[in-house]
């Protein structure tokens, strides 16, 4: 494994006018990040599991044009939050929300036609059998950021229902009026990063954004920051390659966690979820370390 005891092997620095937060546009996500499932899965051990998830990206696609658009948070409560620091979307008011409960019948129905792992079958047959209190539960673990071990895979399911919801109810906000809302926490929803990515546009070069593992709203972080801990103090970076990897684990001396970062200044294909799965081999590197993995992805959720 490559180590670089370096704040980053690359230019810090980027544009000091750069949006703080860059909203989803729910469509354009999925469909985006299907392809790059495909892609990966082109030349990846993991082809079986990745064309699996490009498929069900497809699937996520579709749902957001088949519901009626989502009617904007209140103008009070955006203001509110605001002013509070806090973010507009409460995730805890959302396990029940009839909503997201709508999305998820309609994604377990729609993956049913979809090819897939033998575990992944056995728990859809499972969640397509459950009543509204189980698929509530999945729900809630997942707009909490936890996915116990015992029930991995039907959470994949929930989680991809919850992808959904919150991408398109992120997508009515605008991004001038979020505000930081705590370390490593997005500031639409509250959620935990998946991964953070080095930006190439125009505009917001070399610009760091995590994104948030459920709405997939982007938040500018400082390049050399642990997501979890906050501090600046001891990060390094670590590879599976040895020289201008584009993926890298992210690594806290402070708290002992470590979580992804894309350069996608190097690689504008990359995508936040997507290359989090097919960088699995860097996840078996970083088990032989003293670090825990801190990047949400309910995707390798049991690797």
């Amino acid at each position: 494994m490559a180590e670089t005891l370096e704040p980053d092997p690359s230019m810090i620095g980027g544009v000091a006018e750069a949006p703080f937060a860059l909203i989803p546009s729910p469509l354009v996500l999925f469909q985006g990040r299907a392809k790059r499932f495909a892609f990966l899965a082109e030349t990846s051990e993991l082809r079986p599991y990745l064309d699996f998830l490009a498929a069900l990206t497809r699937l996520q696609a579709r749902l957001v044009v088949q519901f009626p658009p989502v009617q904007p948070l209140p103008p009070a409560r955006l203001a509110q939050a605001r002013a509070a620091k806090m973010p507009p979307i409460d995730r805890a008011a959302l396990a029940d929300d009839p909503a997201l409960h709508d999305i998820l019948a309609a994604l377990v129905e729609g993956a049913a036609e979809l090819a897939m792992p033998q575990p992944a079958r056995l728990a859809l047959d499972a969640l397509r059998a459950a009543d509204r209190a189980d698929r509530s539960w999945l729900l809630c673990n997942i707009l909490s950021d936890t996915i116990p071990e015992d029930s991995v895979a039907p959470h994949l399911f929930a989680a991809a229902a919850v992808q959904v919801h919150l991408a398109r109810l992120a997508g009515t906000l605008a991004g001038e009026n979020l505000v930081p809302v705590g370390t490593g926490l997005c500031p639409a929803c509250g959620g935990r990063p998946v991964t953070s990515s080095v930006r190439g546009e125009q505009g917001v070069e070399n610009v760091r954004y995590a994104t948030c593992a459920c709405c997939a709203t982007r938040w500018n972080e400082v390049r050399v920051k642990c997501l979890c801990c906050g501090s600046t103090k001891g990060i390094t970076y670590r590879s599976a390659e040895t020289h201008d990897a584009s993926v890298k684990a992210e690594c806290c001396a402070e708290c002992g966690s470590w979580v992804k970062i894309l350069y996608q200044v190097k690689n504008p294909t990359l995508d936040p979820v997507a290359d989090d799965v097919g960088s699995l081999g860097l996840d078996m590197l970083m088990r032989e370390t003293r670090f825990r993995r801190a990047g949400f992805n309910p995707y390798l959720a049991g690797y």
